[in-house]
């Protein structure tokens, strides 16, 4: 990444650079632990842990809120310029995506109680069980991506994104057979079909921090292109 800056700045901004990376991957590792919980909690049919889940997802939301009043004070503080002007949209833009990703656990987590209720469908739940650590290792691997700043590993993790779409798709095709066979399991593999659709959106999410990588490292935006090789 091109550096532009001056010496005077360059250890104040280096400084503050460290540090918004540091917070953006704590607020990464909350959110790893929110799908983590997510999942077991639909699994296990855990109310008490889907409520921790609900919670949790405030102190995500005061994190993005604190990360983009951080970015703009860089922003008018340093007016970083070329590649650290990329570094700083990209990161609010990862910040953004990644309360999305809180969004999507806690709408897994509200199934829940419409579970007790709609009767369960646990065969089913070893497929919400296997997309959910998909989903789970692919942010994982994106977060290590965006610390290391390898653009190369992103590349591999977009790719990896359609195996969480057919994995997802596959859970769909069966939970609309079993609808068709009894239609008293409806409500309940809608339920189900609901959670994994959250699931599949966090997948969504963690290809999009990724292609902000990409843009962040080489300059190229890959978004709505079926050209993913960056330069």
């Amino acid at each position: 990444m091109e550096n532009n800056r001056g010496p005077h700045i360059s250890r104040q901004f280096d400084q503050d650079i460290e540090r918004l990376r540091s917070q953006v991957l704590a607020m990464g590792g909350v959110v790893e632990e929110q799908i983590a919980d997510a999942v077991t909690a639909f699994v296990n049919n855990d109310a008490e842990l889907a409520e921790k889940v609900i919670i949790r997802d405030h102190e995500v939301n005061g994190m993005e809120v604190a990360l983009d009043e951080e970015c703009s004070r860089i922003l008018a503080l340093r007016q970083p310029a070329a590649g650290d002007l990329r570094l700083i949209f990209a990161v609010i833009k990862t910040i953004t995506d990644l309360e999305r990703i809180g969004d999507q656990a806690e709408r897994v987590v509200k199934t829940v109680s419409r579970l007790g209720s709609a009767g369960l469908i646990h065969e089913h739940y070893p497929g919400i069980h296997h997309l959910g650590d998909m989903v789970k290792k692919m942010l994982h691997d994106t977060l290590d991506a965006f610390a290391r700043m390898d653009s190369e590993e992103a590349l591999k993790i977009l790719e990896g994104d359609r195996m969480v779409d057919r994995e997802y798709e596959a859970i769909v095709r069966q939970l609309i057979t079993v609808m068709m066979e009894d239609s008293r399991n409806i409500r309940g593999s809608l339920s189900v079909m609901f959670a994994a659709r959250a699931l599949e959106r966090i997948g969504d999410h963690s290809k999009n921090i990724n292609e902000y990588l990409i843009y962040m490292v080489h300059g190229k935006d890959i978004r709505h292109t079926d050209n993913i090789t960056p330069p």
